[in-house]
């Protein structure tokens, strides 16, 4: 009998969908979405059909109307920098 492929935890990363949720801290460079239209690139972050982290911070998420079709929302993924410098007084 032919055994199905199944999921594993080390293949999962190379999946599709978002691969980190909002206000989950992540680091620079780590992957936030893989192969997805819905989702584009915001503040802190770059790609185009995957979308990773250009600093360590917090995630969060925008509706935007599109530009050209007005009624169509998409989802801008946008990173909160950690500031590294906070001065205790």
């Amino acid at each position: 009998m032919a055994r199905r492929g199944g999921l594993s935890h080390i293949n999962y990363k190379e999946t599709k969908g978002i691969k980190a949720t909002e206000g989950q801290l992540v680091k620079k460079g780590a992957t936030l979405t893989r192969q997805g239209d819905k989702w584009k690139a915001g503040i802190n972050t770059s790609g185009k059909s995957t979308v990773y982290a250009l600093c360590d911070g917090t995630v969060y998420f925008k509706k935007r109307k599109g530009t050209y079709h007005k009624r169509k929302l998409f989802t801008t993924i946008n990173i909160k920098e950690i500031s590294k410098n906070k001065k205790s007084h």
